[in-house]
């Protein structure tokens, strides 16, 4: 069902320069393996956005190459792609108790608020709906304006404590055993 979807929009991962209407260009598809290196490469630069809002602090980091590898294999994983197949975000999920998780969504911040990661976004959405899944999770930060805000933009409610099923407690509390602040995080998710 995994499909290229064709996007617009502007920008490049590389710096170069693109004339006329880059986003033309932009293809969202299947990563593959040799596009995982590009992604995690996205992801820490990405990482410096977050820090920008308070929402990391420390050290970057990023999923590791075999956690990506899984995520492809085992999952979905979908990149963006400007011309010359060159990566600039992507988006993975996987499958729990018939939900699609969202475990990342990250866009380099040279093509940051092009529309990009929504349309990562929707390409996930789209593709748990035609598997016949009941609806998309996530955890996210509740502040930074490009994440809980933004995946309540896609239809996404956030979930109070006593509605939280206990796979997405658990993954809170994974996410404050890793250093995560517990007050920053949340639990949204989407019905279809």
């Amino acid at each position: 069902m995994l499909k290229a979807l064709s996007l617009k929009g502007e920008g490049d991962i590389t710096g170069h320069v693109y004339k006329g209407n880059p986003m033309t260009d932009i293809t969202i598809k299947p990563a593959q393996s040799e596009h995982l290196a590009a992604l995690r490469a996205i992801e820490l630069a990405s990482f410096e956005t977050l820090r920008g809002t308070g929402a990391v602090t420390g050290a970057p980091v990023a999923t590791s190459l075999d956690d990506f590898s899984r995520l492809s294999e085992e999952g979905i994983l979908f990149a963006a792609f400007a011309a010359e197949d060159i990566p600039v975000g992507f988006a993975g999920a996987y499958i729990a108790e018939n939900w699609l998780h969202i475990v990342e969504a990250d866009v380099h911040p040279n093509w940051q608020r092009q529309g990009i990661g929504r349309r990562l976004i929707n390409a996930l959405l789209a593709e748990g709906k035609a598997r016949g899944l009941t609806g998309a999770s996530l955890t996210t930060d509740r502040y930074a304006p490009f994440n809980a805000p933004f995946y309540a933009s896609l239809g996404f409610d956030i979930l109070q404590e006593e509605a939280l099923p206990p796979r997405l407690k658990a993954l809170l509390a994974a996410e404050t055993n890793s250093g995560l602040a517990p007050q920053r995080r949340v639990a949204m998710q989407r019905v279809y």
